[in-house]
């Protein structure tokens, strides 16, 4: 019987995302997978600037900008763009780019950091006591095998072994069937944005990957397919065309696909010593391209709490995972179901109002803004509370500080006419009269206020470390 610190189930991007941010942390991680390879498949294409920055503070991000489109903006109905330029991050754009090259970067980011991935296995039961987690499961081989872990991570996507396992219920509803999706070349292309539009009984968008190639997505109210029947590629064409007025000169087609859309998001993305992350979690419609980006940050926040409660942290910092990604979710399917609903409207009347009315709130720049950071995730924030305002909030973006969180730690930020303090891990010096600031390993801040001896507060930081688990060593053990 093999053991880890933490088995994860399903080697996507949110479960490698995990495991990177475990073994980077010095924890003994195993990864189970079904596929007997990384999938070719590309279903997701969107990375958000939320998730650049995520990436970028582990130093992946530059790597993963040279493979698709920088795009600056979503072209809506009625010739309505919401402008992603305005966004305050040093990503203010959508990159397009296919999900492989998502899931290469983080499964290279998981095995360099010492996790073991093992494909083939079919994972067939959990359980769990006080004392640590079994997975039972099949090999490639057909053996039937059982690992322990202290803890167990599901990131098994929408039919969830682990989920049922621990007796979740995925509440919602299914929305939409037979979407149709294709990757193709396109002799006249719209230009610098994802354009996106709808008929009276169909939608379709189009984005750039970069390399000459084009993601279509369309869906006919017609259409009652089966996810499994053959996609006619003239039918794609008309839907595109009904849409947005044209087919942009469909050319190629290299791949096509179709897929179902729900609503659904557990209660509780922890029981015990399971916990749920990604499509595992929750699922929704395709709508602002934001379920792989939600999983990854998923992943992110829950890698340091995890890594520090194996490290004798109080286990309480782990409902803190449930307190702040959970309405997170709830949000992503509540806008993103929104979106989907203009797409759909039939009546004449709702069209307008959605092409005009709504239309004019879209150009109007702090609204656009508003909207611009809650679809890419640099609005997100989890609000503690607090002596200070800033604490729960993402921590402003320097490009010392997404250096400086890369050991995955803790990070201090003091102006340059502060004190010195004495702290192990990374110190940021930075100009100006602000707070200093405790940022967590995920980019958040922990504590806000000042380090002067004598000031009011002045530890504070050192309770808020010791809240949060704390720094303590690196320390590996082999499986």
């Amino acid at each position: 019987m093999d053991h880890a610190d933490v088995i994860v189930v399903g080697a996507g991007p949110a479960g490698c995302m995990l495991a990177g941010e475990l073994a980077s942390a010095g924890r003994s991680v195993l990864v189970l997978d079904k596929h007997s390879a990384l999938s070719p498949l590309s279903r997701a294409f969107g990375v958000h600037a939320r998730t650049l920055e995520v990436l970028d503070s582990r130093g992946m991000a530059d790597e993963l900008l040279t493979t698709g489109a920088r795009v600056g903006g979503l072209k809506l109905w009625n010739d309505t763009t919401l402008d992603l330029t305005v966004l305050p991050s040093k990503y203010p754009f959508l990159l397009s780019t296919p999900q492989t090259n998502v899931d290469s970067l983080l499964e290279r980011y998981a095995r360099g950091a010492g996790a073991q991935i093992r494909r083939g296995v079919t994972v067939t039961g959990v359980e769990q006591n006080d004392a640590g987690a079994r997975v039972h499961g099949t090999t490639a081989r057909g053996e039937a095998t059982t690992w322990s872990a202290d803890y167990v991570v599901g990131a098994d996507g929408v039919r969830s072994v682990v989920r049922e396992a621990i007796g979740q219920e995925f509440h919602g509803r299914a929305l939409l069937q037979s979407i149709m999706l294709a990757d193709v070349t396109l002799a006249n292309p719209p230009q610098g944005v994802i354009n996106i539009d709808a008929g009276r009984d169909c939608f379709a968008f189009v984005a750039p990957f970069g390399d000459g190639w084009y993601r279509v997505i369309t869906w006919d109210r017609a259409d009652t397919s089966s996810d499994e029947d053959p996609i006619d590629e003239t039918s794609m064409r008309d839907v595109l065309t009904r849409a947005l007025g044209t087919d942009f000169g469909w050319t190629d087609v290299r791949w096509t696909s179709r897929f179902r859309c729900d609503e659904r998001q557990v209660d509780q993305y922890r029981i015990g010593r399971v916990l749920l992350v990604g499509d595992a979690a929750h699922v929704h419609s395709p709508a602002g391209a934001q379920g792989m980006n939600t999983g990854i940050q998923d992943s992110f926040n829950l890698g340091w709490k995890l890594a520090a409660v194996l490290g004798g942290a109080d286990e309480s910092i782990l409902d803190t995972y449930q307190s702040e990604r959970h309405p997170v979710g709830k949000l992503v399917l509540k806008t993103s179901g929104a979106t989907i609903r203009m797409l759909l409207l039939k009546s004449r009347v709702a069209q307008w109002v959605r092409n005009h009315v709504i239309g004019k709130a879209l150009r109007t720049p702090r609204i656009a803004t508003r909207i611009a950071a809650m679809f890419s995730g640099v609005a997100i924030e989890y609000g503690h509370g607090g002596p200070h305002r800033l604490i729960g909030t993402r921590a402003p973006q320097d490009e010392g500080l997404a250096e400086a969180l890369r050991a995955g730690r803790f990070v201090l930020v003091c102006q340059t006419n502060d004190p010195d303090v004495v702290f192990e891990g990374p110190v940021l010096r930075v100009p100006g009269d602000g707070p200093a600031l405790l940022v967590r390993p995920d980019g958040y801040v922990a504590w806000a206020g000042s380090i002067a001896s004598g000031a009011a507060g002045a530890g504070g930081w050192h309770d808020a470390l010791s809240q949060w688990g704390g720094q303590r060593p690196a320390h590996s053990r082999a499986l």
